[in-house]
């Protein structure tokens, strides 16, 4: 295969791949074959097509950010009251205003700075390695050493690297929900689409960056990578969203401007007052003016605007809610109705079994998500299943009708996750919960044991 053949990179072209049904005819189209590209072609689109990762736009520096803490409008307000300060002789009052604002600038930016930290976690839904067929041999390699035309192979468990075109399935399932918000998993196969009638990820021969399989497994050659894949689009419009002043921050800019107007024009009526009727001495009358100017700007409320922020934040961090921007607390908190069609966008995607009813009781259960914690209760009464004839065959015929898998927590997943439906798993969770447990033997076997509690 040669190294500079043309690839399939534009979406007409992406179309047409997911409509090709003889996988020679994928492999032609993406420049590529069964035995996987070889190292020369892999340096070449490399070159080409840059890396498998996801890039950030270039934001505004470091120091800028820095800065702008210390420039909004009530800010400016402060220096020049501090400055006012000064030339009043009112040195003490001077420093404090000044730094009111340095301390309240520097909290505000530490605020933002771990936020903006916390929003970065994008890249880490991105696997570190895939099994890719190179040179005939299956290799492990970096996932963001991928590029279009490597032949990836995918199991039950791994993190879709890149835009995938399937070509070979076995009762492959996939969880789209980072590009749907849809929690039930959605079946892939081999086989090509007629036709194109929505985004990529909707079609039935194509898996997707950023998703994950959650059962089955797949070959397949890889379509897109890096920022050109679904998920990469979607990264970009929230890198390029333009961020706007919120309802707060526009109240607070008039309110400094009416402050400012009101207090250099009473400052004005009482230095006239004090020279012409008074008759005070032009300097003592200046400095009496200045003072009046200081002792009208209210230095506290910029300190106790950004606190009430901060900590209205910090209560929604404790509720797994992550602000990026303080002003943005106050415009959530303006919302009265927030409409959605899709309940994972708003929801922990967990199922988790809370009542169980048979045709004599109706049971309560306790605990949350797929860890095995909390009882079945009838009232306050907690129910061993183990003297409960129907509630234990009602556990039982659930667990043995699960074919999902819960995986706890790991380095690359902070959380229980499944693999496979997610309303089969929380049937095993609440057998747990009444102290049965499986050992699967072999592949059609399994036994229910008790779980010793």
């Amino acid at each position: 295969m040669s190294a500079d053949q043309q690839v399939a990179t534009t979406k007409d072209e992406i179309d047409q791949v997911a409509m090709l049904k003889d996988p020679q005819a994928v492999y032609q189209k993406m420049g590529t074959s069964a035995k996987g590209l070889t190292k020369q072609e892999v340096q070449t689109r490399q070159a080409k097509y840059g890396k498998n990762v996801l890039e950030k736009v270039k934001g505004v520096p470091l120091w800028r950010q820095f800065l702008s803490n210390f420039t909004s409008t009530m800010a400016w307000l402060l220096w020049i009251a501090g400055i006012i300060a000064f030339c009043a002789k009112l040195a003490e009052l001077g420093i404090a205003i000044w730094l009111v604002n340095i301390i309240n600038g520097c909290f505000s930016f530490w605020q933002e700075y771990q936020a903006n930290k916390a929003t970065e976690a994008l890249n880490e839904m991105m696997p570190s390695y895939s099994r890719v067929i190179r040179n005939g041999k299956q290799a492990k390699v970096l996932s963001t050493n991928l590029v279009p035309g490597d032949v990836v192979r995918v199991e039950e468990g791994d993190d879709v690297p890149a835009d995938i075109r399937v070509l070979k399935a076995t009762s492959l399932q996939v969880n789209q929900s980072s590009l749907t918000g849809e929690v039930n998993p959605v079946n892939k196969n081999a086989r090509p689409v007629s036709a194109i009638n929505g985004n990529h990820y909707e079609l039935d021969d194509i898996i997707c960056s950023g998703t994950s399989v959650v059962k089955g497994d797949a070959t397949g050659v890889v379509i897109k990578t890096g920022m050109n894949t679904d998920f990469g689009q979607i990264a970009s419009l929230t890198q390029n969203v333009k961020q706007e002043s919120s309802p707060l921050q526009k109240e607070l800019g008039v309110l400094t401007k009416q402050l400012s107007i009101l207090a250099v024009s009473i400052s004005v009526v009482f230095f006239i007052i004090a020279t012409f009727f008074v008759h005070y001495p032009f300097v003592k009358a200046f400095i009496f003016a200045l003072g009046m100017i200081v002792a009208f700007i209210p230095e506290g409320l910029l300190p106790t605007v950004t606190l009430s922020l901060a900590g209205a934040v910090q209560r929604m961090a404790k509720k797994n809610a992550l602000v990026k921007r303080l002003a943005s607390v106050e415009t959530l908190g303006s919302a009265s109705v927030i409409c959605s069609d899709k309940t994972g966008t708003l929801t922990q995607n967990q199922m988790t079994v809370s009542h169980l009813w048979t045709l004599n009781h109706s049971y309560e259960v306790t605990g949350q998500g797929y860890q095995a914690k909390g009882h079945i209760h009838i009232g306050p009464t907690t129910i061993d299943p183990k003297n409960d004839h129907t509630l234990n065959e009602l556990l039982r015929g659930g667990l043995l009708a699960d074919n999902a898998r819960i995986v706890p927590p790991d380095e690359h997943h902070k959380r229980y996750t499944v693999l496979g439906d997610p309303t089969e798993a929380c049937l095993e969770v609440v057998a747990k919960k009444g102290g049965l447990d499986r050992q699967r033997r072999g592949s059609r076997n399994c036994r229910l044991t008790p779980t010793g509690r």
